[in-house]
């Protein structure tokens, strides 16, 4: 069946079924988990998730979609799917789908790739782990260590709550339509859940505002100067840090301080 793929959805799809394979290996998918899928796509990953799944519950966007997904399905019964923007959906009505011990795996666009991945590290969903394959620059982002070039907010806003690790390297040439860049399926294990977790987020924004300039500097915008030497003598952080050399125990520390 011919599909019709659209740009807008960002839409790629993997065929490689040792790739797929892979994919759901690396998820720890067991007879006894559910499976939020986002992006059911042509359902070619959704497939291999179900014959392994006790359930998987998939979310597509591109309703015109449902003929190839419904005859590439058609023998699984385990397999709920669901039609429509994931990010317009409530938690609850995703749990009500889900129940609340879930592991998501995803090929993600990269235009939700963040708040997808902050929705299910804030809210009330919580799953165990994410599997989700991104654009390898985010990949390594998300991975990153500080003092490095590539850590950021999207690095911090992750290992707050999570452990995170690229698991494998998907070249451009798997997909259809070839995109123009590599991937990389990362894996991240949440960990702990931690109070006020969005206005922290919001705080290591504050802290990133102008990255080449000093913490300082950007922190000046929303705290005194007395209020930030406090907390940099308590902390025993040095004026002339920048927001990349902090870890994000650092982060936490330091937000902990200032609202006081």
């Amino acid at each position: 069946m011919e599909i019709n793929f659209k740009k807008k959805f960002g839409q790629n799809f993997l065929t490689d079924t040792n790739l797929l394979i892979s994919i759901a290996k690396d998820s720890l998918v067991n007879k006894d988990t559910t499976v939020l899928e986002i992006g059911a796509g042509a359902g070619a990953l959704t497939l291999v998730l179900a014959k392994t799944a006790k359930k998987v519950v998939s979310f597509e966007i591109d309703k015109e979609l449902l003929p190839v997904l419904s005859q590439n399905l058609k023998d699984m019964d385990n397999v709920e799917l669901v039609f429509g923007d994931f990010l317009k959906f409530t938690d609850e009505q995703i749990l009500k789908k889900t129940g609340a011990d879930f592991i998501v795996v995803a090929n993600l666009p990269y235009y939700i790739t963040s708040p997808l991945i902050s929705r299910f590290l804030s809210g009330k969903l919580h799953p165990k782990s994410l599997t989700i394959m991104v654009q390898k620059e985010v990949a390594d982002r998300i991975c990153a260590s500080p003092k490095t070039k590539d850590y950021g907010v999207l690095s911090i806003m992750v290992q707050l709550v999570a452990d995170a690790k690229v698991v494998r390297q998907v070249s451009r040439k798997m997909f259809t339509p070839q995109p123009n860049v590599d991937s990389s399926i990362v894996k991240i294990d949440t960990k702990k859940t931690i109070q006020n977790y969005e206005q922290i987020v919001n705080f290591v924004k504050l802290c990133f505002l102008a990255r080449r300039k000093t913490l300082v500097n950007n922190l000046s915008k929303q705290y005194t100067k007395q209020q930030i030497n406090q907390a940099f003598t308590a902390l025993n952080i040095s004026l002339s840090t920048r927001a990349e050399e902090l870890n994000p125990q650092q982060f936490i520390n330091l937000y902990d301080f200032l609202i006081k």
